[in-house]
């Protein structure tokens, strides 16, 4: 056991204190560590990743508050990690996608931090579960919500105030999506805010301004499991299956018998995918075409544009930073060994500023000739199964606001969640001239 594993959230933060404002490049290489969530919440990320692109691409850092791991930075060699699942794995019981697992050889099956879900799983217990949930986010599935999406998002714009402050993240980017995470598990409406709860909990299990041990959110997130357990029950006993997600999981040969904290770990996956991924990248866009007002003018010149805009969004904000795998045996990479066991960090926030891979990669240009040659979905068997439903949102959104508005001007800086995992906005202050 890891000695950082006895320490509380505060206490771990005050061990790995650094100062965000020092300059990268006077640090030894050796020493880089770009997975403090520090440099995330401060917006203090992008030239550490700058530096290990141009000098040690595959990167390894011996002490961080995670323990050590391999920092994969650049376009090529995430795509052969992601793509290569039998020499990386996201098993939970190698390690899983986050930074801090480690395998284990006897995991406690009814431990409430052991939460399996199919992304952090291997074949075929990943492809058997991710089958049952695919027919919720195919073209046609999809198709048949455009129309519901179109009348939220302009009923949400409509209501908005003219000419005072206000943030978007709440009242756009957090309502657009809530709204959608309730219709996909056909719950209540007025229940979407404890979905947007939890979803933020994932998030903030390690930052001390929220809970003081991980405990604390965990028990939070088991409050998760108590809504959803009278909600699979209620499907279970219809006499006829429903076509919302908890119904297929309900009726799917490879999910009906999960096990409690499986169930609570596949929640977790589709709340957190179905909502921070999307959520990120509305906030996320009004911010970088106020950054680029050329490119903002050329979309109000353009709306035709929208299509191509939005993957560029996606690549731009980069909202999952990153995903882990563990070496299932020594790699050769690079002329170095990643051990059997090995921690490697594919750093997709990096490889979409790659620029031997993507034209003026540091650029955000809406009508780029290959918006889609991005990582932010991840590759593989592993790449986001509900991409195109976020997709269509952003879409949506974005058609009705240009319809509406000829500026959505941000009048404040943003506030970043404090995380490594996930690249959020968590307040954008903005202002709507009337």
């Amino acid at each position: 056991m890891s000695e950082n594993e006895n320490l509380t959230n505060r206490q771990l933060q005050e061990k790995y204190a650094i100062d965000v404002d020092v300059d990268p490049y006077s640090i030894p290489l050796d020493a880089l560590d770009p997975s403090h969530p520090s440099l995330f919440e401060f917006n203090k990320f992008a030239p550490y990743f700058d530096r290990l692109r141009a000098e040690d691409p595959l990167h390894y850092t011996q002490d961080s508050m995670y323990g050590p791991y391999w920092s994969a930075t650049t376009y090529k060699d995430i795509m052969y990690i992601d793509s290569h699942h039998e020499l990386f794995s996201s098993d939970i019981d190698q390690g899983g996608i986050r930074m801090g697992g480690r395998p284990t050889e006897s995991p406690s099956a009814d431990s409430p931090f052991y939460l399996p879900m199919f992304i952090m799983q291997d074949p075929p217990v990943h492809d058997d579960q991710r089958k049952v949930v695919a027919p919720s986010f195919t073209p046609k599935r999809i198709a048949e919500l455009r129309h519901l999406i179109v009348e939220r998002a302009g009923k949400i714009l409509d209501n908005l105030p003219r000419n005072e402050e206000f943030n978007w993240v709440k009242e756009v980017s957090v309502e657009l999506t809530g709204q959608m995470l309730a219709t996909i598990f056909d719950v209540p409406q007025e229940d979407r805010s404890k979905l947007i709860y939890w979803s933020d909990t994932v998030e903030n299990l390690s930052n001390p301004d929220f809970f003081e041990t991980a405990d604390e959110g965990f028990a939070e997130l088991w409050k998760c499991f108590e809504y959803f357990d009278a909600v699979w029950k209620e499907r279970a006993a219809r006499a006829e299956p429903g076509d919302d997600l908890i119904s297929s999981l309900v009726h799917g040969a490879a999910t009906k018998n999960m096990t409690p904290n499986e169930f609570l770990g596949n929640m977790l996956l589709l709340i957190v995918g179905g909502n921070d991924t999307t959520r990120n990248s509305i906030s996320g866009g009004v911010l970088a075409l106020n950054q680029h007002p050329d490119q903002y003018a050329k979309l109000m010149a353009s709306p035709a544009l929208i299509p191509k805009m939005v993957p560029e969004i996606i690549r731009w904000q980069s909202p999952v930073a990153h995903m882990c795998r563990t070496a299932t045996q020594d790699v050769e990479m690079r002329g170095k060994t990643i051990k059997k066991g090995d921690k490697v960090v594919m750093w997709y926030i990096s490889g979409n500023r790659d620029a031997t891979v993507i034209d003026r990669a540091d650029e955000f240009i809406i009508d780029r000739q290959h918006p889609r040659r991005h990582l932010s979905f991840g590759y593989g068997i592993h790449r986001c199964v509900g991409n195109r439903l976020g997709e269509m949102q952003l879409n949506v959104l974005w058609e009705e606001i240009v319809k509406r508005f000829p500026k959505i001007e941000v009048v404040g800086d943003p506030v970043y969640l404090k995380s490594h995992f996930i690249h959020g906005i968590r307040e954008l202050p903005v202002k709507i001239p009337g």
